[in-house]
């Protein structure tokens, strides 16, 4: 799509016949009303939705043939406000609503797990919108008109943007989804597919409260986003799966012990080879984990936890369970004396000598708040393994 000179487009929705929006503004074609809306406000979620508004919530949920409770329910649990009875919503509106019913009273989905689609659908996609338009305004250089505030400029931008983002944020979900889908054929008893023994690490910046205060808050901010793109591109590349960013503190899974310990020694030496960050220090734990919603839960993720918060600067910690699991897959040695002896008798034999990529040396067992005595392991790459 292309902006003629006169700053009309053919738009996402097939507007091209929309005068240009400066003359918009200047005529005043959109009315605010009674809720003295913004008349920009209006015209842009005119332009994003693809339709006018029509109906009250009371209309809307009546159209859809469900209850104003259920609509409600539905409504909240995306992530929006109640607007009382405000002629506010659009045909897409109530064509969400038939939706969510409708896989209900066809039993493919419960009551409570259509609510926490939209939920789920939700909270994902307001953090992505929020994204989305504070890195393309804070991008932006040249405004299309000469003399148009960045209030302004936002219209235009959007017009461009918007089919093209469409289509990459359904191809980006399927794509997820089938990956997802895939991980559940593999797995071999049905209860695992909810309560799953997975690899969780944390990965945390050293001294971030510190840096808070003598930062300013832009190259904070810019910190921030290189240790998340930084820490997010590793656990893809390595395959894992980023779980959440906390902005000094990333979360991620895995299946395989040995892929979690990849990611973690990837993240300490990525980033000490990176002047402008801090330190990291890295916790795994291995064992049980409860998915709800993309997220993870239970003992497992709450000691990866307190594993990190001991962990030494740019070192990783791992629990007794994933050790075990890293010896059994033969990732890593018991010790270095079972290495050597490992060696000696597959050269004996004349057969080739295990090689282990990582190495493991127990810690002094300490208490841990809220989960008793713990083992830690101190995880470290073999020389010449990489």
């Amino acid at each position: 799509m292309t902006v003629d000179d006169t700053g009309s487009g053919t738009g996402a929705h097939g507007r091209g016949d929309q005068p240009p929006l400066s003359a918009s503004l200047e005529r005043g074609d959109l009315h605010a009303g009674d809720s003295g809306e913004d008349p920009l406000a209006l015209r842009l979620e005119q332009l994003i939705l693809g339709a006018e508004r029509r109906y009250t919530p009371f209309q809307a949920a009546r159209s859809a043939g469900v209850s104003m409770e259920l609509a409600s329910r539905f409504w909240r649990a995306m992530g929006f406000a109640d607007i009382g009875q405000a002629k506010a919503l659009t045909e897409a509106d109530v064509l969400a609503l038939r939706r969510l019913a409708g896989l209900v009273e066809a039993g493919l989905l419960s009551e409570a797990m259509a609510v926490q689609v939209a939920r789920s659908t939700g909270q994902t996609t307001a953090r992505l919108a929020e994204w989305q338009m504070d890195s393309f305004l804070e991008g932006l250089t040249e405004p299309p008109e000469p003399g148009m505030t960045r209030t302004e400029v936002t219209y235009p931008i959007i017009e461009l943007l918007l089919p093209e983002l469409e289509e990459f944020l359904v191809y980006v979900w399927r794509r997820q989804l089938a990956a997802s889908a895939g991980r559940v054929i593999q797995t071999g008893d049905d209860e695992e597919m909810v309560d799953r023994r997975l690899a969780v690490g944390f990965a945390d910046l050293v001294g971030f409260t510190r840096l808070t205060r003598r930062m300013e808050e832009e190259e904070l901010g810019e910190l921030v986003e290189a240790f998340e793109t930084t820490s997010a591109d590793l656990v893809a590349a390595r395959g894992g799966r980023l779980i959440k960013t906390l902005g000094d503190e990333v979360l991620y899974a895995a299946d395989d012990a040995g892929v979690a310990a990849e990611i973690a020694l990837r993240l300490i030496e990525t980033l000490a080879n990176d002047e402008t960050m801090p330190e990291l220090r890295v916790g795994i734990a291995f064992g049980t984990v409860t998915t709800r919603m993309g997220d993870v839960f239970g003992t497992t993720v709450n000691l990866a936890s307190r594993l990190t918060s001991i962990a030494p600067r740019d070192a990783v910690l791992v629990d007794s369970a994933f050790a075990e699991e890293l010896i059994r897959t033969g990732e890593a040695p018991a010790s270095e004396a079972e290495a050597a002896e490992a060696v000696a008798a597959a050269e004996k034999e004349g057969e080739e000598p295990p090689t282990y990529r990582f190495a493991l040396q127990p810690m002094w067992q300490r208490p841990v708040r809220g989960l008793g005595v713990v083992e830690p392991w101190l995880l470290t790459r073999r020389d010449g393994a990489s």
